[in-house]
């Protein structure tokens, strides 16, 4: 059975905040140019159903009127009963 060192244990805590340090550069470098991306694919998805959506309005106006020809009635729960205090 092998013991572990305080050179392996230095070593791992290097490798650690190394890996970290090389983590936080790449991403300063990519992680700018995909949000990017993500946001033009997002602002192109945007404009292409705003450019579908006016012809649509144009022939659906008509259906979307409300109609109150015959207005819905409102419940009746029960009488309203006023209560007096007894002393």
């Amino acid at each position: 059975m092998e013991e572990a060192s305080i050179n392996g244990f230095f070593k791992t805590i290097i490798y650690m905040i190394g890996f970290y340090y090389v983590i936080k550069f790449l991403a300063r470098i990519f992680l700018p140019i995909l949000l990017q991306k993500a946001v033009n694919k997002v602002q192109d998805n945007f404009d292409k159903h705003q450019n579908q959506d006016p012809f649509n309005q144009q022939n659906n106006q008509d259906s979307q009127i409300p109609k109150k020809e015959n207005p819905k009635p409102t419940k009746q729960v029960g009488e309203y009963i006023d209560y007096e205090e007894v002393e």
